[in-house]
């Protein structure tokens, strides 16, 4: 079963902040600067966390997990926007080639 995760991190130092970016784009979807929406398994989410262990620093910068429920279950409606919409992951209409 696949986990919606809401992920943002706080980095202090830049090549550290590309590092983690790089990382993050290989396990979920930008919504924001330093904001991701990743649907994981449990497998994944420690991958991702082993992954990001190695990259920060631990007493200077940040990375949050939260917990949004089963991939399936949330929907877009778990996402309300002011401005600018952005497509929520996992929500995309199919491509039939």
């Amino acid at each position: 079963m696949r986990t919606r995760y809401l992920v943002a991190y706080d980095i202090s130092n830049d090549r550290r902040l590309r590092q983690v970016f790089k990382i993050m784009n290989g396990f979920g979807d930008a919504i924001q600067y330093s904001v991701f929406v990743c649907d994981l398994s449990e497998v994944e989410k420690w991958k991702l966390k082993d992954r990001l262990v190695d990259v920060i620093h631990h007493r200077e910068d940040r990375v949050v997990f939260v917990n949004l429920g089963p991939s399936g279950a949330r929907g877009v409606d778990s996402f309300e926007y002011l401005g600018r919409q952005v497509a929520v992951p996992g929500e995309r209409a199919a491509t039939i080639v």
